[in-house]
């Protein structure tokens, strides 16, 4: 996924946030350990897991079409990509604001969008308790549409059994008059407590180190959003404006590939790094 800001949005719209940090259960206290992961918009194929999982700990996965796709290659991975060992970060496409401001009810329309992740996350075999997280591309501060449709998606798919996250910016951006607001801040302060998990992308360098696969990741809270507990620190392509210091770490064509693979195989990815190796508790 490539997200973006939305001019229009960014001038009335981004948010930043307060609702309770989302943890997965655990039944004893842990070092603190961050993991890698990794995301695209078309499923790898099964002959590429196995390189792939040499590296990161956990693969995105589609529910629906993602960005700019006409098909979702990932339906029916579910079983290849748990039996290599991957944990799992799901992932459910929504609305553009184009999109909302065309619809008369962008509340009625995220509860109903709601409803079509559930059902696929239950298609695929995700157990109750599994995060989906809705994928908002655009930044800035959050319009009233884009508010009534993300709280009343989140709060349709809480009331599921499955829990909500949220993908979202984590890249201040600037408004008229000189203000910075960011986009999961903004969410999260105007949430009323609702239990939100957040995965945020912030590519820029710094404090992204661009397309790098450390030994030791990066804390998602390093992101610049301290209640994150998922960030993506890498896209494919890279983002010129955002990433010249660390454009060293991306290929010459401004992708950023995983390692191991040859020349001709080579795998296009978003990089991530989360609090769990399995970020959305979709394992078991």
């Amino acid at each position: 996924m490539l997200a973006t800001v939305c001019l229009a949005c960014s001038v009335a719209s981004l948010k930043s946030g307060t609702s309770e940090r989302f943890r997965a259960p655990a039944t004893e206290e842990k070092p603190a350990h961050s993991y890698l992961g990794f995301d695209r918009n078309v499923y790898p194929g099964d002959a590429a897991l196995g390189l792939l999982r040499q590296t990161f700990s956990f693969s995105g996965y589609w529910l629906n079409f993602p960005p700019g796709e006409k098909a979702n290659t990932w339906e029916g991975r579910r079983d290849a990509i748990n039996a290599i060992g991957f944990g799992f970060l799901v992932l459910f496409n929504g609305r553009l604001d184009r999109q909302l401001r065309s619809t008369p009810d962008p509340k009625a329309l995220g509860s109903r969008d709601a409803s079509i992740a559930v059902d696929a996350a239950k298609n695929e075999g995700f157990p109750l308790g599994t995060v989906i997280f809705l994928d908002q591309e655009e930044g800035g501060r959050m319009l009233p549409e884009q508010s009534a449709y993300v709280y009343a998606w989140v709060d349709a798919v809480n009331a599921s059994g499955y829990r909500a996250g949220v993908y979202c910016s984590g890249i201040p951006a600037k408004e008229r008059g000189g203000s910075t607001v960011i986009t999961a801040n903004d969410l999260r302060d105007n949430s009323d407590e609702r239990n939100i998990a957040f995965f945020v992308y912030n590519d820029a360098c710094p404090p992204s180190v661009g397309c790098a696969f450390p030994k030791v990741p990066p804390s998602p809270s390093q992101s610049g959003v301290p209640f994150a507990v998922i960030w993506q620190f890498a896209q494919s392509p890279r983002r010129r404006e955002l990433t010249s210091r660390c454009a060293f770490h991306y290929n010459a064509d401004g992708n950023c590939y995983a390692p191991l693979f040859q020349k001709g195989d080579r795998v296009e990815i978003d990089v991530e790094s989360a609090d769990s190796p399995d970020p959305s508790s979709g394992r078991h």
